[in-house]
């Protein structure tokens, strides 16, 4: 059953973000443009998501501030986390921790670390080197113990997914042809 679009006591923030991120589909992008995601293309190939979905989704996510959508002018779109969109990082990130705990039987998928120190991060953002609440830029995410390859045909987009790199840094793509 689907959410209605407007709730009789309004005064439920939980169900407003509901509205802006909860449908099928839309953290896995906003997951994605943490990761460094950042191409329409890009994103439909990392999520294999139905382009028409991908669309709709990432124009509401624009609309509410979550995304901005920049043209470069010569045709090349890209869509970047905002700061509201980048707040949305405790939420990932404890949901990441809830589905390690609670479907990675082989150990983390992923790790994030400090980058500036190496240090593990804590499932509250701390780095337990330094003892720092570490920013978002500062995030270096890389394959855990319970890493496995997804035995699909590799793709530049995952490629990069799947190297140690910082959160927010743009994935570098070929531009596609035509």
């Amino acid at each position: 059953m689907t959410l209605p679009n407007t709730y009789a006591d309004g005064n439920c923030p939980l169900a407003r973000t509901l509205e802006v991120v909860g449908e099928r589909w839309t953290l896995l992008i906003v997951r994605d443009a943490f990761y460094g995601v950042r191409r329409f293309g890009d994103f439909a190939t990392q999520l294999g998501i139905p382009r028409a979905v991908l669309t709709n989704r990432l124009k509401s996510l624009t609309q509410e501030g979550v995304l901005t959508r920049e043209d470069d002018g010569a045709g090349r779109v890209e869509y970047r986390l905002t700061d509201k969109g980048v707040a949305l990082w405790p939420a990932v990130h404890a949901m990441m921790n809830w589905g390690e705990a609670f479907y990675s039987p082989h150990g983390a998928k992923r790790v994030l670390r400090h980058d500036l120190d190496g240090g593990l991060l804590d499932h509250d953002g701390h780095c337990q080197d330094c003892g720092t609440t570490v920013p978002v830029p500062e995030i270096r995410i890389e394959p855990g113990p319970g890493f496995r390859e997804s035995g699909r045909e590799a793709d530049p987009v995952s490629d990069a997914i799947n190297t140690p790199r910082r959160l927010l840094d743009p994935i570098a793509t070929a531009p596609a042809p035509g």
